[in-house]
């Protein structure tokens, strides 16, 4: 019997993907957890296996080509036994489908009154339903009741859409993820046309000059990964108040400590790296400063603390930058520690990051110094409320003015690193900023620290 093999479910909000490279061809024999295709959706590249054995009849798809969650990849004979159970999914997934199309359909019967014509374009219908109105919004938003489920809810939050400016067009005004797609589509057409004149948002956007009058040019359009970075991080950017504390580590007896037991760590599979040390120290400078382990619900005007310690680590990849999560980081010591970043860091550069081993951060490392400069300002991975950028140690002359005697009133040369820590001013302020760098500094220069208060 001939199954179609077809793109399965890839996470919330995730309705097509590219596909990188087709693995297969028309007459090989593939066995169960075989790798298929590799595709790349707007947050990972992941690796697609088949749940059934047999051999390849057709391919429908090819190297560079989008396919929508659902779509038949590839066509597969099996064999009886395997049929039977491919003919009990394939009817699971034929109700799902009819039940996605009712509901679209529901949602256009109702989204339907906005305008008379069907094919009008967005400049004619009327945007005065779905437009934000910016004078008559209440001053305690917070308190608004907006009927809509909390999967509309969590798509306007990850659009930056403010869900109480949107009118709903369902029974009793009720929002739909369409509702919020069209008042989104109305604002950003508006602010294209200029038509808000940049007080809705604080900025005129430019539009861009025709560069090819100066030069030749090419145009390249952005990866998916490279897509949802710049939009996600400039949600962070335009809703994050940051605020951008730095400082330097005198990591002089840190490296030397990471020298003596850094073949120990080799030999276990790992490497003893200052991020790996720095996971650590985090989770321990949580315990003491537990505001950072937070998020804010500025919905419901709540702050979650978080009872688990996940820490994203930033890795430069030839695709973008992705950020792996290292879970569980308060639980584990740091030769575990210096094992997981190791592979987690191949697995980003290799492609084979899934989408789960990405998501549940509570706070954020991105270490520059391997590649050099002093200071930067990093952007907090919202929902996230602060991150720590690391820069190029170097050796500095540093005053001596205490003990031993010898040294005192004399320049030694130090190892320094600077740090950038940079934080969510709506939940920390700077007095509690400082004082948690200063422990973070402290920590480096006095390991103790670690076991004194972590």
């Amino acid at each position: 019997m001939i199954v179609d093999f077809r793109l399965p479910h890839l996470g919330d909000n995730i309705h097509s993907a590219d596909v990188i490279k087709v693995l297969v061809k028309e007459g090989d024999k593939i066995v169960i957890d075989q790798v298929v295709v590799e595709i790349e959706t707007d947050k990972a590249t992941v690796e697609i296996p088949s749940d059934v054995s047999g051999i390849v009849t057709k391919v429908y798809v090819k190297d560079g080509q989008k396919a929508d969650v659902g779509e038949p990849l590839v066509a597969i004979e099996v064999s009886s036994l395997q049929s039977a159970v491919g003919s009990e999914r394939e009817e699971v997934r034929k109700e799902k489908e009819s039940e996605i199309r009712n509901q679209k359909s529901e949602e256009e019967i109702v989204i339907q009154p906005i305008t008379d014509n069907k094919q009008a374009s967005l400049s004619q219908i009327d945007l005065t339903h779905h437009l934000p109105k910016i004078i008559s919004v209440p001053k305690d938003i917070s308190k608004v009741v907006v009927p809509a489920a909390p999967s509309v809810r969590r798509f306007a939050r990850e659009i930056g859409v403010d869900i109480a400016q949107v009118t709903g067009s369902g029974t009793g005004r009720r929002i739909s993820i369409e509702d919020v797609k069209t008042y989104a589509k109305a604002v950003n057409e508006q602010f294209r046309q200029g038509g808000f004149g940049g007080t809705a948002v604080g900025i005129t956007r430019e539009t861009l000059p025709d560069f090819s009058k100066w030069g030749e040019i090419e145009r390249q359009p952005m990866s998916n990964i490279r897509k949802k970075t710049a939009e996600h991080l400039s949600y962070s950017w335009s809703t994050v108040p940051h605020v951008t504390q730095f400082d330097k580590a005198d990591i002089t007896e840190l490296e030397n400590l990471r020298k003596q037991f850094g073949k120990k760590v080799d030999e276990a599979g790992g490497k003893l790296t200052v991020t790996a040390i720095l996971l650590k120290v985090i989770a321990s400078a949580f315990k003491v400063f537990p505001q950072f382990n937070t998020s804010i619900d500025m919905e419901k005007s709540e702050i979650i603390f978080k009872k688990y310690v996940n820490v994203g680590v930033a890795v430069d990849t030839d695709r973008g930058l992705l950020v792996p999560v290292i879970r569980d980081v308060d639980k584990k010591n740091i030769i575990q520690l210096s094992i997981e970043l190791q592979e987690m860091s191949k697995k980003a550069r290799d492609k084979k990051l899934s989408l789960d081993e990405m998501q549940g951060g509570c706070f954020t490392i991105s270490n520059l110094g391997g590649i050099g400069g002093t200071y930067f300002t990093p952007i907090v991975n919202s929902p996230e409320v602060a991150i720590l950028g690391v820069s190029k140690s170097v050796y500095e002359p540093v005053y001596i003015n205490e003990k031993p005697a010898e040294l005192a009133g004399k320049f030694e040369p130090r190892l320094i690193m600077p740090l950038s820590l940079s934080y969510d001013h709506r939940i920390i302020d700077g007095a509690d900023g400082i004082r948690f760098l200063r422990w973070v500094v402290n920590a480096l220069e006095n390991p103790f620290l670690l076991s004194l208060e972590g």
